[in-house]
């Protein structure tokens, strides 16, 4: 339940058009798990450039999307995955409690909307560059 939250969290405080790919969720999900790396994350949004040379892709989110669309809270679509209505009532129940998701909201509010698929894109096409 604590990934799929974050999964509907980050789709709709800090995607565009309440969308994003896999690569970029990982990335959210990555970042999440240091204040180091958290602040890194939003130092490069603010500069446009991802300086992150890799991140990690963690099994469990990839489960979550998955339980997530079973559960009718994220749909997939042509580029990776967007929230649902369902997902979006979901989500503003998460959004009432203040205590709830407390760090991942901050974080996500910091970086806003402003980590775009290209600049996921342009860092992870040098991973196959190297």
């Amino acid at each position: 339940m604590y990934k799929i939250g974050q999964v509907l969290l980050t789709l709709s405080l800090a995607s565009r058009g309440r969308r994003s790919s896999l690569p970029r969720l990982q990335l959210f999900n990555w970042a999440t798990k240091s204040a180091k790396r958290q602040q890194q994350l939003v130092l490069d949004v603010g500069e446009k450039v991802l300086q992150v040379p890799a991140w990690g892709f963690d099994p469990a989110l990839a489960i979550a999307v998955r339980l997530a669309i079973a559960e009718g809270l994220v749909a997939e679509n042509s580029t990776g995955y967007e929230i649902t209505e369902s997902g979006e009532f979901f989500v503003n129940e998460i959004l009432k409690d203040p205590d709830m998701f407390g760090r991942e909201r901050s974080f996500l509010s910091a970086v806003g909307k402003g980590l775009t698929e290209g600049m996921v894109e342009a860092t992870a096409s040098g991973w196959e560059a190297k």
